[in-house]
């Protein structure tokens, strides 16, 4: 990306999003534009190609917090007209030339604490030099996208953690070339308009702006014998399988990142990140939350009443927990250290959630037995009740 397009280009549109937007809304519109514009979604179709570069460009600048922010400075003060000629001379009202970081800082060096204390000139150097700051360097081959992949694991493989193979088709380093795009038996010549240093420069009024040669792309070099494979990108699409490791633990919707493992960058750039999204299929008997697991095991009228030894499941085994006489409906056990082991070793718990079930229908001689029980039991404490509905009559 040139500053050319950081000047003309609304990201914002791009996305489909207002400038307010979060980063969470920002990323949940570049996914679903992505998904839909995807190129194995929509193969042979140019124009989804093109939306498809149109919003992974918006994306790279806008998921950024700091070139958001720098890209808001700079179309903030170029449609301010801050920078525009008028016909007396360049940058201001009489011809006379100001130096820029008079705006932002005083004098010239001077800073200014919006742009991190480094002064407008540096605010330039960041963005026109691929935010390095200082002079502009050549940028080098682009950097590959990061790739994005979503996983169902079975809820004890998520608790216990799990090593699963991981197809994916997208693109990878060419085989024919080796990712350097050049025909085999040759090699990328120093591009002609840079002469190698990846950037140009340029003046405008009273500026000098750099941004990465247009020629080469910003690499420095060019291939003028075109790989057969790839054609000069360094990379085609493939199928390639990798082992991810899942580990101990891990929760619905939770991101696990591979360094290096996305999309190669063009001609032998660095590849992108790989983020692995994990569903957890829920579990017929076991529920989560944190490192702790829950069950719910229902128990008869009279073991509430007179206490029972009640054996639980647990992901290894059974555990044996006292249910104490009285125990009322939805009262809570502890098994410790029965749930999911944390990094540390520690354990979360098992909590168990007991449900005195009613039976719908007795027997004669259970339903005396009930009415005997309840001659010689205490009715239920509903003084406070009984004393607001008499009021009612």
């Amino acid at each position: 990306m040139s500053s050319k397009d950081w000047i003309e280009k609304d990201y914002y549109a791009a996305l489909g999003v207002e400038k307010s937007a979060s980063s969470d809304e920002i990323k949940k519109s570049y996914r679903k534009l992505a998904r839909e514009s995807h190129p194995d979604h929509n193969p042979g179709d140019p124009k989804a190609e093109e939306r498809f570069k149109t919003v992974s460009e918006a994306y790279a600048v806008l998921g950024d917090e700091k070139k958001r922010r720098e890209y808001d400075e700079m179309r903030s003060l170029f449609g301010s007209g801050a920078f525009r000629r008028n016909a007396r001379g360049a940058g201001q009202p009489g011809g006379m030339p100001f130096d820029v970081s008079d705006l932002f800082g005083g004098a010239a060096g001077g800073t200014d604490t919006r742009f991190g204390g480094g002064g407008f000139t540096d605010l330039f150097s960041s963005i026109f030099s691929g935010g390095g700051g200082g002079a502009a360097r050549a940028r080098g081959p682009a950097r590959g996208r990061d790739v994005e992949a979503e996983v169902a694991l079975d809820f004890e493989d998520a608790v216990r953690g799990v090593t699963l193979p991981l197809t994916l088709r997208a693109p990878g380093v060419c085989d024919t070339c080796h990712g350097n795009g050049a025909k085999p038996g040759t090699q990328p010549v120093a591009c002609p308009v840079c002469h190698g240093a990846g950037v140009t420069t340029r003046n405008q009024g009273s500026f000098s702006f750099s941004e990465p040669c247009r020629n080469c792309q910003g690499v420095g070099t060019i291939v003028e014998e075109k790989c057969p494979e790839c054609h000069g990108t360094g990379g085609v699409t493939k199928t390639r399988t990798l082992n991810v490791r899942f580990p101990a633990g891990v929760a619905d919707g939770q991101r696990i990142r591979l360094a290096g493992r996305g999309e190669p960058g063009e001609r032998g750039g660095p590849a992108g990140d790989l983020f692995v999204q994990v569903k957890v299929r829920p579990d017929e008997l076991f529920g989560r939350s944190g490192d702790d697991l829950t069950v719910t095991v229902p128990i008869t009228f009279a073991e509430a009443v007179l206490g029972t030894d009640l054996r639980v499941p647990t992901l290894d085994g059974t555990v044996t927990l006292r249910v104490p006489p009285g125990t009322p409906s939805g009262r809570v056990l502890r098994a410790r250290g029965k749930g999911v082991v944390r990094k540390d070793g520690r354990a979360g718990d098992l909590l168990v959630t007991l449900d005195v079930v009613v039976p719908a229908k007795v027997s004669d001689e259970a339903r005396a037995a009930l009415e005997a029980f309840a001659e010689q039991t205490p009715p239920a404490a509903r003084e406070h009740l009984d004393a607001r509905v008499r009021r009612f009559g």
